[in-house]
């Protein structure tokens, strides 16, 4: 077990709307998402919305990783960050199961996403409201950092996967590669095992990876690519609702209205007032 005067880590609070860090090569990340919904963007192709109660663990022993986190109102945002070793000297090695405590990953990359636990809330809620003097505010920070990773580790795991795609970049091109033929063909959508046959990759694979790099289904994506067009044309050109429909596919006015007003909260007509 890592003695106290020993432990090396840091927990804190990043503030403002949008920020780019640096994730540092053979550091241990967790993200903490508290509020509202978080826009976590790994490079130009990997972004995924995290949402509220829910924590990214990041680790890549080999390279950097530049992150820009896009924050809503509301949301606060807390990074843990640890070497390893630290991590791995304040358990047993039989005391947890999770890939992060494998020998045999210290030199893999990997990522997961899990449930923050209501007690580890509860410490980052209240983690600022603490003011004390210099070196006493150290040592707080300190053991509250030790209490956050001995509680977020030590509770039994969330029901959630290991997403494999940070640590094939092979796999997420092919992804990548799939969504822009989903662009290119989306007012005449091409059919998923045609585009998983293109990418290389089986159905199963494109539907469980698209979901895990783009944060929606390919037909969610599709659906979303179209309305976000058809709102740059109410705003831009302000063209009638039946042809603003017919451009970006959609033969059923009353479809597009429909479908419009569920992703923005009210009809086209209304929107351009």
């Amino acid at each position: 077990m890592e003695s106290f005067e020993k432990f090396e880590g840091s927990l804190e609070e990043l503030n403002g709307p949008q920020q780019d860090y640096t994730l540092h090569k053979g550091l241990f990340y967790v993200i903490f998402c508290l509020g509202s919904p978080l826009e976590v963007a790994f490079s130009p192709v990997y972004s995924r919305m995290l949402a509220p109660g829910r924590a990214f663990i990041i680790y890549d022993p080999d390279r950097d990783l530049i992150c820009q986190f896009k924050s809503e109102e509301g949301t606060r945002l807390f990074m843990l960050s640890m070497g390893l070793s630290t991590l791995h000297g304040m358990f047993a090695p039989e005391s947890n199961n999770a890939p992060v405590f494998l020998p045999e990953n210290s030199q893999r990359r990997f990522y997961e996403e899990r449930v923050i636990v209501t007690e580890v809330q509860r410490i980052l809620q209240h983690y600022q409201e603490v003011r004390l003097s210099e070196s006493a505010q150290r040592l707080y920070q300190k053991a509250k950092c030790i209490e956050v990773v001995s509680l977020f580790f030590s509770k039994e795991r969330a029901d959630t996967d290991a997403c494999p795609f940070l640590n094939n970049d092979e796999m997420v091109r092919k992804l990548k590669k799939a969504k822009d033929l989903l662009i290119q063909h989306y007012m005449n959508p091409v059919t998923l095992p045609n585009i998983a046959r293109q990418v290389g990759l089986n159905e199963l694979q494109l539907k469980k990876g698209f979901k895990e790099v783009y944060g929606n289904t390919p037909y969610q994506f599709v659906l979303d690519y179209k309305l976000e067009i058809a709102r740059q044309l109410i705003l831009r050109e302000q063209l009638p609702v039946n042809e603003i429909a017919d451009r970006i596919g959609y033969t059923n006015v009353s479809h597009f209205i429909t479908a419009f007003r569920r992703k923005f909260g009210m009809t086209p007509k209304k929107y351009n007032t």
